[in-house]
């Protein structure tokens, strides 16, 4: 008699697979937790602490921004190197408008209402029309963004040293500052509800994501594995807030405020920084990047342009036009990158964003972002520009030397690049 076919005994998954968690994202924070622990061992302990994460999340941000416009240049295979003196140029600008321009021309002071929000509008708009200027070079005039971007950096950066007779201008409007990152936060109650928020749209996502696959009959993950994610998500969102909470307001900081309101401050008095708004703004961010590059057709528009742009362009899709789109938006990522970095720093430097291109370019390279195009995700980026600043302020805190700074830096750039190659040619490009 036939014996009946046996089907192959399949693999055991194992317990990452179960939780289907990508495993270059893994990697990453791998890394960065290992990194983190290393410097705080060196450090005494110092690296951990709340001031300094604190600090290590508004120093990042502003690279950040960038690097989330950075993934959409990369994937279409260009590359911008004018990031960072378009930084300076629009941050020159804005410090004009609202210290001089405005009040010579409107008579609206440091102070007024009006003031951060045209100023931003105005740079938002100049950021973005040097962007779409580029951008037409590259796509309709065909010159390399290479090329061109590199003209960008040297221009855009002089532009902005003739804007300002090459002066240090500040000091910024008040409102305009509290984008920076401690003179603009949301305290400790402001934070929890915001974390609160969070922690509901990422486990609302997560049912939303296993509602859609069984809707259309695709394989879900078990129940406890959908568990597992949900208790990460919750332990990484309120354990960021609470971190942030735990770095408290200076007491003399504290009494100065109390006295500036002509009050007097209660005994054993105390208030928490809580979450910036500049992270805040970070967040919003990543989130809108997010759904553009997954949801809309001018992110499916991107990344079909990255895998094969012979064939995009047959399909229908005007690529000239998407060239200037994309490096637009990254003229307007310039734009707020230069709020966040100017209010930081509560005034407008001539060497501010100063090798800023490379770091946008190294945060999106190390969060997973190909070179050849057609791969990068938003989050990824982002993790890279943490990595990125962890790094770097790391290596400050336990004394070593700018130089050697930098040649760490970039050799962790190279080996990030390499592995990423490795990574794709085992998983055959996945």
């Amino acid at each position: 008699m036939a014996q009946p076919d046996t089907e192959p005994a399949r693999p055991r998954k194992t317990f990452i697979q179960m939780l289907d968690i990508d495993l270059r994202l893994l990697g990453m924070v791998g890394a960065f937790a290992v990194l983190c622990i290393a410097f705080d061992l060196m450090t005494g302990g110092r690296f951990l602490t709340p001031r300094n994460i604190f600090n290590l999340t508004i120093q990042t941000v502003s690279v950040a921004i960038m690097a989330t416009g950075m993934v959409f240049i990369i994937v279409t295979r260009h590359i911008d190197l004018s990031v960072g003196a378009l930084l300076a140029t629009c941050s020159a600008v804005m410090a004009m408008t609202q210290t001089d321009w405005l009040p010579n021309l409107l008579g609206l002071g440091l102070g007024n209402p009006l003031i951060p929000w045209v100023t931003i509008g105005f740079g938002l708009v100049v950021g973005t029309l040097v962007g779409a200027f580029q951008g037409w070079l590259v796509g309709y005039l065909t010159i390399p963004a290479f090329i061109v971007t590199l003209g960008g950096l040297l221009i855009w950066r002089n532009v902005g040293w003739y804007l300002t007779s090459g002066k240090t201008i500040g000091p910024l409007d008040p409102t305009f500052e509290k984008f920076g990152g401690i003179n603009g936060t949301l305290g400790a109650t402001g934070s929890w509800i915001v974390g609160g928020l969070a922690l509901a749209g990422a486990l609302y996502g997560l049912y939303a994501a296993r509602r859609n696959k069984m809707r259309h009959g695709f394989s879900v993950k078990p129940l406890w594995a959908e568990g597992v994610l949900a208790l990460l998500c919750s332990v990484a969102i309120l354990g960021f807030v609470a971190i942030l909470n735990a770095y408290k307001v200076p007491t003399r900081r504290l009494e100065r405020m109390f006295q500036e309101q002509g009050l007097t401050m209660p005994d054993g008095f105390t208030q928490s920084y809580g979450i910036p708004i500049s992270v805040l703004l970070l967040i919003f961010i990543a989130i809108a990047m997010t759904i553009t590059a997954r949801r809309t057709r001018f992110g499916r528009y991107i990344f079909a342009t990255g895998g094969n742009p012979d064939a995009a362009e047959l399909s229908g899709i005007n690529t000239r036009w998407l060239t200037v789109k994309v490096f637009a938006l990254m003229g307007a990522l310039c734009a707020i990158s230069a709020v966040v970095a100017s209010a930081r720093l509560t005034n407008h430097s001539n060497d501010i964003g100063t090798l800023d291109e490379l770091r946008v370019i190294a945060a999106a390279v190390i969060g997973g972002t190909a070179l050849a195009g057609g791969l990068g995700t938003i989050h990824g980026a982002i993790l890279g520009a943490l990595i990125m600043q962890s790094l770097q302020s790391g290596m400050a805190m336990v004394g070593v030397d700018a130089p050697l700074q930098n040649i760490v830096v970039g050799g962790v750039l190279v080996l990030a690049v390499l592995i990423d190659i490795i990574y794709r040619k085992r998983t055959g490009g996945a």
